[in-house]
């Protein structure tokens, strides 16, 4: 699976904010919480209604240079990444090509079509950020100890 494509970077914070006048659902409102520069462990992911839980080694990271890095389940990626506000876009991934079970290989190809189908809206509250594409299949991600 080998994907390309640039994007430039623009800094994203996310607002933390509920649906009422956004919120914050924790501490002051206005406040905004880092995607970029953080390790995200990949929890699960839903699509079409089903969740499937991540392998352990599934995680992502945006750098604060535009370059997304990370494992899909079994094999590493790279890519660009475009933020824009809430919104994330990763451009075409390039990944390693080891071979592992099938349900990790399918959670695999699961999780990169949902990071690469299009736009994605980031929410961030206490330390979870879900990443949402425009089918409404949903990334599960939880904060990562500090680098």
């Amino acid at each position: 699976m080998t994907l390309t494509a640039a994007a430039v970077l623009v800094p994203l914070t996310v607002a933390c904010g509920s649906a009422q006048g956004g919120q914050a659902d924790s501490g002051p409102a206005g406040v905004r919480q880092p995607v970029t520069g953080v390790a995200w462990r990949v929890d699960s992911l839903t699509v079409d209604g089903t969740t499937r839980h991540a392998p352990a080694a599934a995680r992502i990271r945006i750098g604060t240079d535009g370059q997304a890095a990370g494992n899909l389940g079994c094999n590493h990626f790279g890519a660009r990444a475009t933020v824009h506000g809430d919104r994330i876009t990763f451009g075409d991934l390039r990944t390693t090509r080891m071979a592992c079970g099938p349900e990790r290989m399918a959670f695999e190809r699961a999780l990169a079509r949902a990071l690469t189908t299009g736009t994605l809206t980031a929410r961030v509250h206490d330390g979870k950020l879900t990443l949402t594409d425009g089918d409404g299949d949903v990334v599960h991600l939880t904060r990562n100890a500090p680098e």
